[in-house]
Parts: C-alpha cells; structure tokens; sequence
C-alpha cells in the first residue's frame, strides 16, 4: 500500500493487488494513509502456487486491474 500511496503521490497511477484474506487490512491501511487506491484481490494462497497457477491467476485478473487504472477515479 505505501508503494501505492507513493506513485499516486507522484502522479503515477497504481492498483493495490493481493490475496482475499488482506482485504481488511488493506483498506485499514489505505484509511490511515489517507489515501483510496485502486485494489483487486485474487484468490489466496499466492505463495505455493506453481508458475502455471500464477500465470492463469494473473490472466484472471488482468481485466479487472486494467478496469482499475483506466476507469473512473
């Protein structure tokens, strides 16, 4: 999140990504930060996963991340 926070800071539009089970505490974080970023969330566990599993996670969210950086603020 405080990557996140820094490029929108600079102009630089981001999307949050993480697992389903960080969903409250990225938003805890992002209201301490001050901050409302962009977020999708993909199925948890990430860190198990093989290539092949992360290559189809990431095809899964791909729409929804570019949905984040180019719609509406």
């Amino acid at each position: 999140m405080h990557d996140i926070s820094d490029l929108e800071r600079r102009g630089i539009p981001g999307v949050f990504v993480a697992s389903d089970p960080f969903r409250d505490a990225a938003e805890i974080q992002s209201t301490a930060l001050g901050i409302d970023a962009a977020r999708v969330f993909v199925p948890h566990p990430i860190q198990d996963r093989t290539d092949a599993e992360m290559t189809a996670l990431a095809d899964h969210a791909i729409e929804a991340i570019v949905a984040a950086l180019t719609g509406p603020a």
